[in-house]
């Protein structure tokens, strides 16, 4: 099932780029850095076709989704009311959400402080805030995400990334899934056409500057939701005994760790990721009103 396209209006006076398919229950998939939302391709048309009304963004900053300036912009806490204003604006109440990277924490952030808009949560191949910031304060982790430093600097990353046709992410593409074929060329020329979009790069990198830089205006909180973890083994950048949270934070959630797969679990081992979504997923029910979906677990 091939997606639409259209932007919808947070009423914010951003408007986001989003791909859409199926009719049913809500789940938002929200992508990571230096993806787009072809980030879920292998996704999209498994959950449509099992009956939900699937959503994947290009973030804020990111692809064709509005761009602002300033490190203010890219603050966790104003990112996560993005995705309370998309369930909202898309018609419903709730919405089951899925995020991968930074579109992981940008669930976890979302789960937490807008609990009225996200009926379930899962995440792939990133920490809850309370364990990355304990890890981040370990010389391991900045072992492994030492870029996060480099993208402090102004204009230098932008600079290194963009050069010789984007050289460093196409390595990145090959060499860091674990299964051959996981990104095409077609794949990868797609997600380096939209970081080449005017002020999109920036805009990615701005995500890494701000959240070094500009606290949240909220503390964290308890997600009573409940919470699905998936983790590839083979990531370079977060090792896998990051994966569990504390059940102080999160407590009703499940883990499945694939061995076989890298960071990018979900272009690696899209069978599973789909099976383990949809059984997940498969509690809610859908009562329309309308053309208002309210997804009840």
């Amino acid at each position: 099932m091939e997606p639409t396209h259209r932007r919808v209006d947070l009423g914010n006076g951003i408007a986001l780029h989003c791909a859409e398919a199926g009719r049913g229950p809500l789940v938002l998939l929200l992508h990571g850095f230096p993806e787009h939302w072809a980030s879920w391709r292998y996704q999209i048309p498994a959950l449509a076709e099992a009956g939900f009304h699937v959503v994947a963004p290009d973030l804020r900053g990111y692809g064709e989704s509005d761009k602002p300036r300033g490190l203010d912009a890219y603050r966790i806490d104003v990112l996560a009311e993005d995705v309370a204003r998309l369930v909202t604006a898309l018609g419903a109440e709730q919405a089951a959400v899925v995020g991968h990277d930074w579109g992981g924490a940008l669930a976890w952030y979302a789960a937490m402080w807008h609990p009225e808009r996200v009926s379930r949560l899962a995440v792939l191949d990133c920490p809850h805030p309370s364990r990355m910031a304990r890890a981040l304060r370990t010389a391991r982790q900045w072992r492994r995400s030492w870029y996060a430093l480099l993208f402090q600097l102004p204009v230098v990353p932008e600079i290194l990334l963009r050069a010789s046709d984007f050289a460093l992410l196409r390595l990145l593409f090959r060499r860091d899934p674990a299964r051959k074929g996981a990104y095409s060329a077609e794949d990868v020329d797609g997600i380096l056409r939209a970081a080449a979009i005017p002020g999109a790069l920036t805009a990615m990198i701005d995500w890494y500057r701000a959240s070094l830089r500009r606290r949240p205006h909220k503390k964290w909180l308890p997600i009573a939701q409940p919470v699905q973890i998936i983790w590839g083994e083979r990531d370079r950048y977060l090792p896998a005994d990051l994966a569990v949270t504390e059940p102080h934070w999160a407590p009703d959630q499940r883990l499945l760790r694939i061995a076989e797969a890298s960071h990018w679990v979900q272009a690696d081992a899209p069978e599973r990721v789909n099976e383990t979504l949809l059984t997940f997923l498969a509690p809610l029910r859908e009562v329309f009103h309308g053309d208002r979906a309210v997804s009840i677990v």
